[in-house]
This record gives C-alpha cells, sequence and structure tokens, in this order.
C-alpha cells in the first residue's frame, strides 16, 4: 500500500478514536438539548420500568449535534447491543431483510440518514416497525412465494438531516420524534471545558469562549477547533494556551470571528463580487466556488443564511446588506432595495 495512504489512513484512524473517545456515555454527560434528553430520559424510564424495548425514535436537526452520540446513549441506559448502519449503504429490501432477521432481543438498530433508504427497503421497515416480522420473497414472477419471517422485538433510532425527505408513513411510525437545536456559546464553552479535560489541553477560559463563539453552534465544530488549537499550542510549546494563540490558530485554519470559513466566504464573496449580490442560481454560485452543487446547499448555505447574509428568493440567492458588510463591501442602491421594500401593509 502506498506510505502517503497508509500515513492518512492514520491520522483519520486517530481523528475518529478522538471523537468517539470526547463522546459523553450516559444522559448526564450529554450537555445541552435540555428538552430532548429529558424526553428521553422518561421514554426509557418507563421502558426499564415495563423491562420492555423503548419505542422507535426519530432523531432530526443538522449535522454535528448529537445524533449518534444520542443512539449510543440509548444502547448504553438500556443495556442493549447497537447495530449500526445508515440508508445509503443499504441499497435494497434485502440489504435491510438481512439486518433485520439477525438482530437480538431488545437491540438497537441505529440507521443514520434514514430518509435515503431506497424506498422499497422503506416499504419493508413499515411491517418491521409495526409487527415485527418480515416477508421474505422467494422465486421470481407468478411462483413467487412470501415467507413471514417474525422478528425479536427491537428499538428502531433513525437519524436524518432533512426531517422533510421523510414520508408520512415512516415518520408515523416512530413513537417520539426529537430535533436536535443549534447550542448556544455558553453550552459550547461546557462542551469544550469537558474535551479540553479528557484530552489533557490546558487552555485558558477566554480561548474557550472564543472557539464556542467560532463553532458555529455545532458540538462537533467546536471539538475540531479545539483540537487544532491545541496543535498550535504544542508546536509552540506553550504550557497554557492563550486568546492571542487560540485567535492565531483559528485565522491560520481560516475560521473568522464568527465561524466562517473558506467555504462560506468563497461563496458570499462569489455572490457579492462576481454577481453584484444576486440573485444567481444555486448551480451557478457552485461553478463559481469549485464546488458540488450539493456541497453549497448542505455546509455553506444552512449557515450563511441563518446568519442573514445571504437569502433564498424565487429568482436565486442574494446578498444581504449584513452580506455585503461583512466582507467589507457595500450594496448598490438596487440591490440594497432588495432588502429595505417596507412591508405590503407600511
Amino acid at each position: 500500500m502506498d506510505e502517503n495512504r497508509l500515513v492518512g489512513s492514520h491520522i483519520k484512524g486517530e481523528e475518529s478514536a478522538l471523537e468517539h473517545a470526547l463522546r459523553p456515555s450516559t444522559l448526564n454527560e450529554f450537555i445541552g438539548q435540555h428538552r430532548v434528553r429529558e424526553q428521553i430520559d422518561v421514554l426509557l424510564t418507563a421502558a426499564r420500568a415495563r423491562k420492555t424495548p423503548a419505542d422507535h425514535i426519530l432523531l432530526s436537526g443538522p449535522p454535528g449535534l448529537g445524533k449518534t452520540t444520542l443512539a449510543l446513549i440509548l444502547a448504553s441506559e438500556m443495556s442493549a447491543p447497537i447495530r449500526i448502519s445508515s440508508g445509503p449503504a443499504i441499497t435494497h429490501a434485502g440489504d435491510l431483510a438481512a439486518i433485520l432477521s439477525s438482530l437480538v432481543e431488545g437491540e438497537i438498530l441505529f440507521l443514520d440518514e434514514i430518509h435515503r433508504l431506497p424506498r422499497p427497503a422503506e416499504e419493508l421497515l413499515y411491517l418491521a416497525m409495526e409487527d415485527f416480522r418480515v416477508d421474505i420473497v422467494v422465486g421470481k414472477g407468478p411462483g413467487a412465494t412470501a415467507i413471514p419471517l417474525q422478528l425479536p422485538h427491537f428499538t428502531l433510532v433513525g437519524a436524518t438531516t432533512r426531517s422533510g425527505l421523510l414520508t408520512s408513513p415512516l415518520r408515523d411510525r416512530f413513537g417520539f420524534t426529537a430535533h436536535l437545536d443549534f447550542y448556544s456559546d455558553s453550552e459550547l464553552a461546557e462542551v469544550i471545558t469537558r474535551s479540553a479535560k479528557l484530552l489533557e489541553i490546558n487552555i485558558a477560559a477566554e480561548s474557550i469562549i472564543e472557539i464556542s463563539g467560532r463553532s458555529r453552534g455545532t458540538p462537533r465544530i467546536a471539538n475540531r477547533l479545539l483540537r487544532r488549537v491545541r496543535d498550535y499550542g504544542q508546536v509552540n510549546g506553550s504550557s497554557l494556551i492563550s486568546l492571542q494563540e487560540t485567535r492565531t490558530a483559528l485565522e491560520i485554519y481560516e475560521v473568522d470571528a464568527l465561524g466562517l470559513d473558506r467555504l462560506d466566504r468563497g461563496v458570499l464573496t462569489a455572490l457579492v463580487e462576481r454577481f453584484n449580490g444576486g440573485p444567481v442560481g444555486l448551480s451557478t454560485l457552485a461553478i463559481a466556488v469549485g464546488e458540488e452543487r450539493e456541497t453549497v446547499e448542505s455546509v455553506a448555505e444552512p449557515f450563511l443564511v441563518r446568519h442573514g447574509f445571504i437569502a433564498r428568493t424565487p429568482r436565486g440567492r442574494v446578498a444581504t446588506a449584513a452580506g455585503f458588510a461583512h466582507i467589507g463591501r457595500t450594496p448598490t442602491s438596487g440591490i440594497a432595495s432588495l432588502f429595505d421594500m417596507p412591508p405590503p401593509d407600511a
């Protein structure tokens, strides 16, 4: 195997191991999402009292907020084994049937990106979730026979970043649905403080606040930035990572004061400078920054829209006055009128 590939695989494996080590293992250790955590605690406590598997659970929300972590916590709290798969990994109904038929009583099946399940597999899942059985089709054509196979009682935990793509029949079969919201800066500071302690990083309190403010409300990003700041402090031989070192490290990794990274700024700059603030189509904007349409739509755009830097309109994407200001540009009078129009009843 190529030496560079070996090194890359080692680094990726080390990062994955670090992320796994930082995951909380109980609901009490899980920071943030207070309402969801309370609801899940009631659900699990009742299931344990009845000595039955928990009801099926659907977790929705943007990436990096803890859906996988909560699934692992569910297994830990229920003292149950967990099987992990994803919608894209299941290419046809037979794949799902094989997974379901190998489950044991009380096992938790975690399906990430469940909205990407193929339709035949999704229809198979309906019966499994409600009646705990699947019909195995033997043969083809008129001579095909469906053999019912009884399944042990299991708990399905589905995770999705795009709950609107779930069909109503699938969504309605979950006994409990929860939406995870972005974290506040104070909650992220708690996450970073906990992670720094686990990783034995000596970091100043103001540095933690600085990282939390640039983490886009997402614990996964907060932990990633913490590790990059740690690397910078290690290279410079710092015994305590100061605020200035933190800011310098984040500048090196192109994360600005509001958390915008290279892709975010590239999209915003292209929209303002190349297209005079828009409107411009998503595909054209993606070509302008050299990225795939899906990457711009799912990675950069949600954050820019949430911060009011760009807006979606029927004619395409447009930069707002705040977006112009963030990159040091002034909107033209024509562009400004798109955002400064008075309400219809004014």
